[in-house]
């Protein structure tokens, strides 16, 4: 978590001065109302994670950390911001939580947006209560070589 926390902190100089908000944890079933009113999903967790148990259905795939805990907060963000504006809702979700933990309060405390949603317990409750899942190489299939989809 060090160096998640390291990674982070770098983009603090980026975004000093942006007023930010707080982050809401929620469950699953928060989570399907949020998507169902039309709010996006980021998928944080890294290509072999998202082949291994699938993905949300719609959610947006988008690599914050890689397999090494290194990340570039930046280029993510530049991203992201092409999915959720910072005046926008986003949902973040990881394997567990512990991941988006940290990317919900960047995107809040130093990215400026206003409302964020942080799955509590990621990808593998939303599979262990059963919910839909997708295979992700359709979504990979989709993304242009080279990028994050």
């Amino acid at each position: 978590m060090k160096t998640h926390l390291a990674a982070i902190a770098c983009c603090s100089v980026l975004t000093a001065g942006i007023s930010h908000a707080t982050v809401t944890d929620i469950d699953n079933a928060e989570l399907a109302a949020l998507m169902a009113s039309g709010v996006p999903v980021i998928d944080i967790r890294t290509a072999p994670e998202w082949q291994q148990s699938g993905i949300v259905p719609g959610s947006h795939l988008l690599t914050f950390f890689n397999e090494r805990g290194q990340a570039d907060p930046g280029a993510w963000l530049a991203t992201a911001k092409d999915i959720a504006r910072p005046d926008e809702p986003v949902v973040v979700i990881c394997r567990t939580g512990n991941r988006t933990k940290a990317v919900s309060q960047f995107l809040s405390q130093q990215a400026g947006y206003r409302r964020v949603y942080n799955v509590r317990l990621g990808i593998v409750a939303w599979a262990r209560e059963g919910r839909p899942l997708a295979p992700a190489g359709k979504a990979l299939v989709a993304c242009p070589a080279g990028k994050t989809c």
